[in-house]
């Protein structure tokens, strides 16, 4: 505030303006406030998160049940841009490894029911349905109704 602004204010203003500026902050520990909220100068003398200087790294081990190799090489320089021919001796540089889960695929299996004719009277026989009921199996089952008791889906 200004000085001009100061000497319009009455003498209430004045008590409470007072007080508010001899009333602590309110922070985190002084008040039902989120640590969020603090100012960012508590932040900046904290330590810095993650590793240390000098902690040995540590990372998952590749697998060695790999289902596909695949070589990635340049083709031209990063630096002048020139192709690089596929015949240029080639280095280990690093190995990335994706898993991923093996696609769903239904199993589908056609049961083919034969008739026949009977040579000594002449009927048809057929044979008879092996599947009864549904043509959806008990794994299918068990998955519809997990998704829709366990996850709510329809």
């Amino acid at each position: 505030m200004q000085r001009d602004e100061l000497e319009h204010l009455s003498k209430a203003e004045l008590i409470e303006l007072v007080l508010r500026l001899q009333r602590p902050e309110k922070t985190s520990r002084t008040s039902s406030k989120p640590p969020s909220t603090d100012r960012k100068e508590r932040r900046e003398r904290a330590k810095p998160g993650g590793a240390k200087p000098g902690h040995e790294g540590r990372s998952r081990p590749l697998s060695d049940d790999v289902s596909e190799r695949v070589a990635h090489r340049p083709e031209v320089c990063p630096c002048c841009r020139m192709e690089l021919a596929p015949g240029l001796p080639t280095e280990a540089a690093g190995v990335w490894e994706p898993i991923e889960l093996p696609a769903v695929r239904p199993r589908v299996v056609h049961h083919h029911r034969l008739a026949v004719r009977c040579p000594g009277c002449g009927t048809r026989a057929v044979a008879p349905v092996p599947v009864s009921g549904t043509p959806f199996g008990p794994r299918l089952h068990a998955v519809a109704t997990y998704l829709k008791t366990y996850q709510a889906l329809s």
